[in-house]
């Protein structure tokens, strides 16, 4: 198995826990119609701020019902924007009135939440968008609402990319300096226009790293060929084939997935995963050595809707049951392969493997290359015995034995959960 790359933030308590919430809220769950919502209708700032801001008041915020759902759900740290692209603050900042203390709200929304999510046992982590189509400095250009705008080189020339800059700074120092420790920043995003020099993402970074030396830096500053610029990378609505891999060593990686097509409240959105879907996810992506960052995007009135408490809990049902397959898990050694339908886990600490049986088949299961390799195997979900055997029925008769293989003698009726999986004790 090859090395994985050392990174500066304190990487292990994150790829021992494995499963996250996302969090996408702003004043973009009024409109309902995604988180670039702005953007897609090319709105002013001053029209969308006249139609939102004056009316976020999301009088049902529960914090603490989030943080049960989400611990429930087997979600082991949290990450919450602090400030999407639309430039709406949650937070108490000295930097903006265009925050959540100046709407019908009235109040910080992320102090309540990080002091909910601590109490269950959570990490916390603050995701801050680099772009802003709010503040009157951010240059426009192609990644705004103004960009076709007939006047845009006009509005341009009053807009000043280093008086945002110090903004920008000041407001990521701010998030890190009012909240105690924080676990996680995901910073998001560097484009074509906007990276490393426009940003100063070697001076942010240093900033970061001072204040908070433990925290886990995601990749986007455009700082992938600099140490230390990053600790995690993080493609984003994608499934790596395998691991994920830069220069040939292996990184921390941590994919980012929504529950539907959009990040934020999106009353019309029809393309929900099932919780098979998502269980058959985070098995995935663990089988390969990542991360599962899982979205919620909560309403105008600060909740989660049904659909994403539906899934939570389905999640939270398997993950009671099959949790050590995947905390501390990571994939498998290069020597085993999964056989069909399989995907594995290993936890090295305890010497286990976890397979993970997509298409349950009948009465065995045959694993190449673990013959003399496994103590003893077990139903994850009731720790009843799986009895193994290396010389497999038939399969020399009919030619089709593999090499040093164990074949397991499964029960004909599959077990009723979601993803069933057999625990390998190995030798």
């Amino acid at each position: 198995m090859h090395d994985v790359k050392p990174t500066v933030g304190d990487t292990s308590w994150f790829t021992h826990d494995r499963f996250g919430l996302f969090i996408h809220w702003g004043l973009y769950a009024l409109p309902a119609r995604h988180e670039w919502v702005q953007f897609h209708e090319r709105t002013p700032a001053e029209e969308y701020e006249a139609r939102y801001f004056g009316r976020f008041d999301p009088d049902l915020y529960d914090p603490d019902m989030w943080a049960r759902a989400a611990a429930a759900a087997g979600m082991k740290y949290f990450v919450v924007t602090t400030k999407h692209h639309e430039g709406f603050c949650l937070w108490d900042t000295k930097l903006t009135g265009y925050t959540a203390l100046n709407t019908p709200c009235g109040r910080d929304l992320i102090s309540p939440m990080v002091e909910s999510f601590r109490n269950h046992h959570m990490r916390v982590g603050f995701y801050h968008s680099l772009i802003d189509w709010h503040h009157p400095s951010y240059p426009i250009q192609s990644i705004h609402p103004l960009r076709d705008h007939p006047d845009r080189e006009t509005l341009n020339e009053s807009r000043d990319l280093s008086t945002y800059r110090d903004y920008l700074h000041g407001q990521v120092r701010e998030i890190l300096t009012k909240f105690g420790r924080v676990d996680v920043l995901f910073l998001d995003f560097s484009y074509a226009e906007k990276g490393r020099n426009q940003w100063e993402s070697e001076r942010l970074v240093q900033m970061i790293r001072s204040l908070q030396p433990g925290i886990v830096l995601n990749d986007r500053l455009d700082l992938n060929d600099v140490d230390g610029g990053w600790d995690t990378r993080t493609p984003e609505q994608f499934m790596p084939r395998r691991w994920v891999e830069v220069n040939g060593q292996k990184v921390v990686w941590e994919t980012c997935q929504t529950f539907s097509g959009s990040w934020g409240y999106h009353r019309e959105e029809s393309t929900w995963k099932s919780v098979d879907q998502l269980i058959r996810m985070l098995i995935e992506v663990v089988s390969k050595g990542g991360n599962l960052l899982l979205n919620v995007g909560p309403t105008g009135r600060g909740e989660f809707d049904e659909r994403a408490l539906s899934r939570l809990q389905g999640i939270g049902e398997w993950m009671r049951r099959h949790g050590r397959s995947i905390y501390g898990c990571t994939q498998a050694p290069d020597e085993f392969a999964a056989p069909q339908d399989c995907r594995l886990t290993y936890n090295p600490k305890t010497n286990r493997m976890y397979v993970h049986v997509f298409a349950w088949p009948f009465r065995h299961l045959h694993l190449d290359g673990f013959g003399d390799r496994v103590a003893y195997a077990q139903l994850l979900n009731d720790a009843s015995e799986i009895p193994m055997s290396t010389s497999a029925p038939h399969e020399s008769e009919y030619g089709a034995a593999g090499q040093n293989t164990l074949t397991l003698d499964l029960p004909v009726v599959r077990p009723n959960v979601t993803v069933p999986v057999i625990e390998l004790f190995m030798r």
